[in-house]
């Protein structure tokens, strides 16, 4: 059985709540699950400490019974200290999307015809 530490969605519609939980992949992602171990609560500030709730022990228990963490849940355990920091590429973060790409060339030629309106309008 292939078993992820995963988020589970609570809360209501714009108030999303999530619980930390061991479930088995094939599972729905509201669905069953084997153990809670933790909450998540994205609508508290990043500082607060009852952002992340954690029962870390269960945690490696899980780990070290194969489980493993989706992305987000790996992420929480490296802040805690629980997991060591994995090292992620995502070339394409810094780069803009399709429309602000256009936006920026629109800028960019609208920029220069007015500098060459203002040369044209010095020379003379």
């Amino acid at each position: 059985m292939a078993v992820k530490i995963r988020l589970s969605r609570g809360g209501s519609k714009k108030r999303p709540h999530y619980s930390i939980v061991v479930a088995d992949s094939r599972m729905p992602r509201d669905g069953r699950f084997l153990e809670k171990l933790g909450t998540y609560n994205p609508l508290l500030p990043k500082g607060d400490e009852r952002r992340v709730i954690l029962d870390i022990d269960r945690v490696k228990a899980w780990m070290e019974h194969g489980a493993q963490p989706t992305e987000r849940v790996q992420r929480f355990l490296e802040n805690a200290g629980a997991a060591e920091k994995v090292e992620r590429n995502n070339p394409k973060k810094g780069t803009p999307g399709k429309a602000a790409q256009e936006r920026a060339k629109a800028r960019a030629e609208k920029a220069a015809a007015a500098d060459q309106a203002a040369e044209e309008a010095s020379a003379e």
